[in-house]
Formats: structure tokens, sequence, C-alpha cells
């Protein structure tokens, strides 16, 4: 066996997987969750996009997430769902708990005397409640391009550029604050915390948000379609993590299987069967 080497921390956060997709980084995923060893890990909304469910593509590596989240939970880890717009079929079964798997709205935290809240973000994007169908083709239109990009990694390096030059937009803008930001500051120093963190716009943040009430920490926890980050709390203090592109050879070839629609689903009921929660 193998000596455990993983990283203990406290808290996780992760969210915008969009399992199912093609544009989701599960390899990327599955590595960086076999690092880490935390107490409590908070799958932050749009973990399996259910908008792009139907199109019947699971490989093998976006099963692989949700074995090893599994093994996580076996191992004693907290795992708690908070439902997006992606997997708003969950938001139906709020506040339901089987073993250490706990499904949620939204979440509270309260760590070194401080109070977090968490929650996915997208009860704030005005685009998703006046025109969800603009929302659902703005995210067909996305997976589109996510498979033009991988067929241009393979012959070129074009992807890399074009990726290379959004990470720079993003810290060149990074002291901006966007309407989205300034709206759930509010609504979290409203509430007295001094933490907030959400998903949903895939843009990676770590800042303060100031307002004539007071000042609240807001972190967005980013994605793993592009950006490969996560919230990390540890040592009492909540960093901005971003995980190194390093590719899993055992995971490598797995893209290249996509099961029928029954078989995905037998085969998710199969991994959660394994721990007694089903």
């Amino acid at each position: 066996m193998k000596p455990d080497d993983s990283r203990k921390v406290k808290v996780v956060v992760i969210s915008d997987v969009h399992l199912a997709t093609f544009a989701s980084k599960a390899i990327e995923l599955v590595a960086y969750l076999k690092s880490i060893s935390p107490e409590i890990l908070v799958l932050n909304g749009d973990i399996i996009d259910a908008w792009r469910f139907t199109r019947n593509y699971f490989p093998k590596a976006h099963f692989k997430v949700v074995r090893q989240v599994v093994k996580m939970m076996e191992k004693g880890t907290k795992v708690h769902y908070i439902s997006g717009n992606h997997d708003e079929i969950l938001r139906k079964f709020d506040l339901t708990q089987l073993g250490n798997f706990h499904i949620a709205n939204q979440l509270e935290l309260e760590l070194g005397g401080t109070r977090t809240w968490i929650f996915h973000g997208d009860i704030f994007d005005s685009i998703i409640h006046s025109a969800k169908w603009l929302a659902k083709f703005g995210a067909a239109l996305y997976g589109l391009v996510s498979v033009i990009n991988s067929f241009l990694g393979v012959f070129s390096r074009k992807r890399i550029t074009v990726y290379k030059r959004t990470k720079g937009h993003e810290q060149k803008n990074a002291a901006i604050t966007t309407r989205f930001e300034k709206l759930v500051g509010a609504i979290a120093i409203q509430r007295k915390f001094q933490t907030v963190i959400c998903g949903h716009t895939h843009l990676p943040a770590d800042k303060m948000i100031y307002d004539e009430s007071g000042s609240v920490r807001y972190i967005n926890c980013g994605d793993w379609v592009e950006h490969y980050t996560a919230a990390e709390y540890s040592d009492e203090e909540w960093k901005l993590v971003y995980f190194s592109n390093e590719k899993d050879d055992d995971l490598s070839h797995d893209d290249l299987f996509i099961p029928g629609k029954k078989q995905i689903y037998r085969k998710i009921l199969e991994e959660f069967a394994i721990t007694g929660i089903l």
C-alpha cells in the first residue's frame, strides 16, 4: 500500500466542474483530489452538467471523479453538494443527508471565530432568471468551442496562446469589482459574514469588497474547465489555490470510452452503492 502523502486541509471548495461535457477537465480534477485530504469537501454547484447530460457523454475519467469523491467519504471526509444552475434538479433535495454526503442550496461555516457563507451564485445572475434559454445557448456554444479547442491543441499551440491571453486579461482586471461581486458582497456584509465564497462565473478571484456598511472577503473558487482552482482553508486562513496541470497517465486514455445513457445512470448508482450510501 502506498503511503498517504496527501495534504491535510480543513475545508476545500470547488465548483463548475461540468462533468458530462467535453469542456470538463476531469483528469486534472482527479489528480487534485488525490493530492488533498480535507475534513470537508464542498462541491459548490455545476458539478454534473444536467443541461448537457442528455448528450450521453460521460467518459471513464468523469466516473473517476465520482469514485474519488466516494473514496474520500469512505475515509471520513464530509461532502457538501451545493446545487447550481446546471444541476438545479438537486434543489428539491435541500438539506438531504446520506451518511457523509449532504445536499444543500447554501452552506454556512464557522471557522476560526469567523463566519463563511458558501453558495453557487447563479441566484444573482440576471440572465439566468430573465432569459434561461440564452444561458443554455451560451453553454452549448461554449461546449462547441471546447471541442474545437481540443482539436487545435492536438495540431497546434493556438489554444494555449488563447488561454494565456485570457489569463493575462483576468489578472489585469483583478482589481475591478463587477456588479455581480458588489451584489454578493453587499448581501454578505448585511448578513454579517466575514467571508463569502461562490462560483458560477468561472472567474477565480480573491478580494475585499467594501460598502458603507462594512467589508467582506470575496472568493470565487473558479472552475475546472480552464483555471483548475479551489478555495482551501487551513491554518485558520482561506486561500485561492491554482492547481498545476500535470497529466495522470493512468487516466489519459479514458476519454475514448463513451457509455450509453442507461450505463451512465447504472454506473453512478454502483459507485455510491459501494459505500452503502444508496
